[in-house]
């Protein structure tokens, strides 16, 4: 089954990336695998503080996947997986996408502010020349209908 890779992040642009993801899933019979990647650097503390922090950092990922899967079942058929590394976002993101012989599509969201598309979006087109699977790109602005009419 090929499956879409969609980054999990703070950015108010991932929503319409999963939104994305999963409505071409539902419409392709394909699947969805969310990635999420813990910073180092949120870490660099005592052994005991940093682990506090590793576990606080996954309960807040598994709570916002917990709210995008629900969607993706109930309004798409689609049954999404959660993944979760830790280390820099594009190395752990080529990682995933060359352990994951299923991953067929790469779905990031672009920012629209005058800041540009966003750091991983750059990043990832920077790397995109190494990626084994094409990118799409879904704009931020982009509204539901026309995501809608897109997938």
């Amino acid at each position: 089954m090929r499956k879409f890779l969609v980054v999990l992040d703070d950015s108010r642009e991932c929503l319409n990336a999963m939104r994305f993801a999963a409505m071409r899933a539902a419409h392709t019979g394909g699947g969805v695998t969310i990635l999420s990647v813990i910073a180092p650097e949120e870490f660099n503390h005592w052994i005991g503080v940093g682990e506090i922090m590793r576990a606080e950092a996954r309960e807040r990922i598994q709570a916002h996947f917990d709210v995008f899967a629900k969607w993706m079942r109930d309004k798409q058929g689609v049954d999404p997986e959660l993944v979760i590394r830790e280390g820099e976002a594009v190395a752990e993101i080529m990682a995933q996408i060359n352990e994951d012989p299923e991953i067929g599509v790469l779905v990031l969201g672009a920012g629209s502010d005058k800041a540009g598309p966003g750091p991983l979006v750059s990043q990832m087109t920077r790397s995109s020349g190494d990626l084994s699977v094409p990118v799409t790109i879904v704009p931020g602005e982009l509204s539901k209908e026309r995501l809608e009419a897109i997938t």
